[in-house]
Formats: C-alpha cells, structure tokens, sequence
C-alpha cells in the first residue's frame, strides 16, 4: 500500500536520503558531498512516497532564496522500478497544492534535460541557458500558480 509523508521528522529524512543515494549518488554518478547539501543540515521539509516500508519517491520542500513567495522543489527523484507509473507527477501536483494553500505564487526549478518534457507537461516553461549542475546538463524552469 502506497501512502504519502510530509514533514521534516529524522526517520522521514533518512529514507529521502536512502533514495537519493539510490537515484543520484549510485545511478547517475553524482558524488555523494554535491547531493547533500547545505540545505540538507537545516533539516527542511520532505515529502516522501512509502510502497510499504520503502521509499519510492521524494521531494524536498522550500521556498526559493531569491523569491521566498515562490517555491524551489528540488531534490526530485522516484525509484527505478516506479518510474512511468504517474508517481512523480501526483508527487509534484501534490507538493504544488500544498505551496498554494500556503500562499506562494509560483515555482522554479532546476530540471535535468532528459525530464523537460516531463516539467512541461505540467505547465512549467524554461527560461535563461542551460548549465551544468553536478555534471547533469539543466535547464531552469518556472510555473506561476493560478489565483482563485
């Protein structure tokens, strides 16, 4: 049974952070001290995917630090074996709906290339160049929210 976490609690970090690994630091060859960052040590707030007791997908939630009404989703990830089954998409709508009722305006993220169409789909539209991050060619994204 799947269920969804939200919160910042040691246990809920611990399993963000095994599926990081899993995804970021063991599949695409990220080095573990570029994925865990300093804004891992503030203890933020996460949202995670459990099938069971395992992780599946993650989140981290924040505001962006240049735009703190908007939201920066970042650290995004969904295990191998759940990928193509709508889990990131319900994860990101989720996160989204949340940023709403607490009154952020918009979001931006860093999205890998390969996943553009995947932020685009979801109506979020790159701006600037693309870059490097961790060795991962990016791109920026922005989405603004609809006011009701």
């Amino acid at each position: 049974m799947k269920r969804q976490v939200f919160g910042n609690d040691s246990w809920l970090q611990a399993a963000a952070f095994y599926l990081r690994y899993q995804v970021f630091v063991l599949e695409q060859g990220i080095p573990p001290e570029l994925e865990f960052d300093e804004l891992d040590r503030r203890k933020p707030d996460y949202f995670v995917i459990f099938d069971g007791q395992i992780p599946i997908a993650t989140i981290r939630y924040q505001s962006d630090s240049k735009r703190a009404d908007w939201i920066r989703p970042d650290r995004f990830c969904v295990a191998k074996a759940y990928r193509k089954q709508g889990i990131g998409r319900q994860l990101l709508v989720d996160y989204e709906a949340k940023a709403q009722k607490e009154g952020y305006l918009g979001s931006v993220l860093s999205a890998e290339a390969s996943a553009q169409g995947f932020y685009e789909k979801l109506g979020y539209q790159p701006f600037g160049d693309p870059f490097y991050e961790d060795g991962i060619l990016c791109i920026t994204m922005e989405k603004r929210f609809k006011v009701h």
